[in-house]
């Protein structure tokens, strides 16, 4: 089956072009949800967290993933982000792998990443799609949406970001989420696309 990666910087609206495919039938692979879930469930994972990182790492009352505490450890530390993501990513790899193989009445399916190329994510599927919104756009949109975070988090976020340019050049679709132009129209052109690329891909397999 045909795999689509999604990604683009924060704020700029990767979540609501996903809702856009899904309502066209489209399965939709949420990395951080599920990134989230596989640290929360999966039990090797969870111990090498705690050994990692720390019994802080999920509350003592309800076992919960303290995702607050592990994000302020990591964010301004390499070395601890760098064994975070050696822990987590083979983990979050496996099950989109996993839930790949279960989708099989659907015509292509997408995986949605913000840090697509930046976790080589993106070998892991065959199209890319990115968004693309001005920064001045984004910030305000993450914002109002994160209200707990300031400006300057925000702006060191998207430091940490592959820059749009260099994303661009190895995307093969792009949909502009700049409150400009239409969004619909450009996703239902995308579709088409994948759509015949899809039936090549199945073509190719008998």
């Amino acid at each position: 089956m045909l795999k689509v990666g999604i990604t683009g910087g924060i704020g700029s609206g990767k979540s609501i072009i996903c809702r856009l495919f899904e309502l066209l039938g489209i399965p939709v692979y949420d990395s951080d949800y599920r990134a989230k879930w596989v640290m929360q469930h999966h039990l090797g994972l969870r111990q090498e967290l705690i050994d990692a990182f720390g019994l802080q790492v999920f509350d003592a009352t309800t076992e919960q993933l303290n995702r607050k505490y592990l994000a302020q450890l990591v964010f301004n530390n390499p070395e601890k982000l760098t064994l975070l993501n050696s822990l987590v990513h083979p983990r979050v790899k496996q099950d989109f792998t996993d839930w790949a193989a279960a989708q099989t009445n659907a015509p292509y399916l997408i995986k949605e990443a913000a840090l697509m190329y930046e976790t080589e994510a993106h070998k892991q599927v065959d199209q890319m799609i990115l968004v693309l919104a001005p920064a001045a756009l984004r910030l305000a949109r993450t914002q109002k949406r994160d209200t707990h975070r300031t400006i300057a988090d925000v702006e060191a976020i998207m430091q940490k970001q592959l820059d749009d340019s260099e994303k661009s050049k190895r995307a093969d679709f792009v949909v502009y989420n700049d409150e400009q132009q239409l969004v619909i129209p450009q996703v239902l052109a995308i579709h088409q696309q994948l759509l015949s690329l899809a039936a090549e891909v199945k073509a190719s397999t008998f």
